[in-house]
């Protein structure tokens, strides 16, 4: 088996295995201690000697052989051998058929649970998700956040000692808002490779295309749930057109001028058939309609033959299901774009504060301020905007566009 092959393999196993463990055992932290060792003799050995006939069951059984390892050292190091004589593990538990057993189940999505436990802050829930979940180092985290790594190492670890701390057992939760949560990280994880808050690039790839990964194993575990499979179609139809978002530069490039014969043709397919699954699948929840703008856009021949009343609609629609001051400034450009820019710009000014602090919201009045022919205050709103951005690529694009109208 080549090595990429092996490295693909070990990826895609790493949360099962992690899963089966920590369900048989306990001791998240040790439980993945003992998983990337497991992950590491089988990058050293299946090379050279052949993939094991269930490889699955081959990492769970040297995982959980040394777990035992650490297990027994962490109780002679305690003295403590009186009081955790339940951790001691029979043989019995490392037999081919308990192996067999736990290769069968694949806990991938109560691990993704356990991440994202509602204690935890969504930083500390990302970048568990991240760690336990996707299989990034704590350095690889730490670089896509752009902090320290000795940050990142105290965030994962105080992660972990919260979900210690709260005693939740291991095992899908019952209150059914916990899926919601999941959800939730993935998108903040892909919204953060798509476009990047802060830092010299636009794009983090990397970030994007592991939720793109992640959101696979949801909606392979939960297929009838509607919102992981509109997630999914969202993920695809945005990232359909990351190609064409950047120029030669790494500035961004506005969707209206695009070339959109350079985006992803076979992830417009995917997303829009996926979608077609999701909605009939009952209530239509934000990230479906998140997914059926994204397809009104990507379907649209050209800028000018986007079906911008339809996009108002929708976004009606998913202002009715979230008070979100951005879905609120989407909604205004769409106004603009479908009715004109002055009715954009009155839908715009009906936010008042709840978003004039972000750059979006300034970028927004200034295309709609430069459609409408007022050259004077759009070169101030892209100035403003320009001000408030976070990410070099942004502030640079709009600096550019106030430059351009002068």
């Amino acid at each position: 088996m080549p090595e990429s092959g092996v490295e693909d393999l070990l990826r895609e196993l790493s949360p099962q295995v992690l899963g089966a463990v920590v369900r048989r055992y306990g001791h998240f932290d040790l439980a993945e201690d003992a998983t990337q060792e497991a992950l590491l003799a089988a990058a050293t050995q299946w090379p050279a000697e052949g993939r094991p006939e269930n490889p699955r069951a081959w990492l769970i059984t040297v995982a959980s052989r040394r777990l035992t390892d650490l297990l027994r050292a962490e109780q002679a190091r305690r003295r403590r051998e009186d009081t955790v004589v339940q951790w001691k593990l029979p043989e019995e538990h490392l037999a081919p058929a308990a192996d067999r057993r736990a290769a069968d189940s694949d806990d991938t999505l109560v691990l993704l649970f356990l991440c994202c436990h509602p204690s935890l802050s969504p930083a500390s829930q990302i970048a568990l998700t991240l760690r336990a979940v996707g299989g990034l180092t704590t350095a690889e985290i730490a670089r896509a956040f752009l902090v320290p790594e000795a940050t990142m190492t105290r965030r994962i670890s105080r992660a972990k000692a919260g979900i210690k701390a709260s005693g939740v057992p291991f095992a899908l939760p019952a209150e059914p808002g916990r899926l919601d949560a999941v959800l939730h990280v993935l998108y903040l994880i892909f919204n953060e490779g798509y476009a990047s808050t802060s830092g010299p690039d636009l794009v983090r790839s990397d970030l994007s295309a592991e939720a793109i990964r992640l959101a696979r194993i949801v909606h392979r575990l939960v297929p009838d749930d509607g919102e992981a499979t509109g997630l999914l179609a969202l993920m695809l139809l945005t990232d359909a057109r990351r190609p064409a978002r950047t120029g030669p530069d790494g500035a961004p490039i506005p969707m209206s001028e695009q070339d959109r014969g350079r985006w992803n043709a076979g992830y417009v397919a995917e997303g829009i058939a996926l979608l077609s699954e999701a909605l009939p699948k009952g209530p239509t929840g934000q990230f479906q309609i998140q997914a059926a703008i994204a397809a009104l856009h990507d379907e649209a021949p050209s800028a000018a033959e986007t079906d911008w009343p339809q996009i108002v609609a929708l976004y009606e629609l998913l202002l009715r299901l979230s008070d979100n001051p951005v879905v609120a400034l989407n909604h205004a450009v769409a106004v603009g774009m479908a009715e004109g820019p002055r009715e954009g710009l009155t839908a715009l000014e009906k936010l008042g504060d709840r978003i004039s602090g972000d750059h979006r919201f300034h970028a927004a009045r200034a295309h709609l301020l430069e459609m409408a022919g007022d050259t004077a205050e759009a070169i101030e709103s892209y100035v403003d905007a320009a001000r408030l951005a976070t990410g070099l690529p942004h502030r640079r694009y709009l600096h550019a566009r106030a430059e351009r109208l002068r």
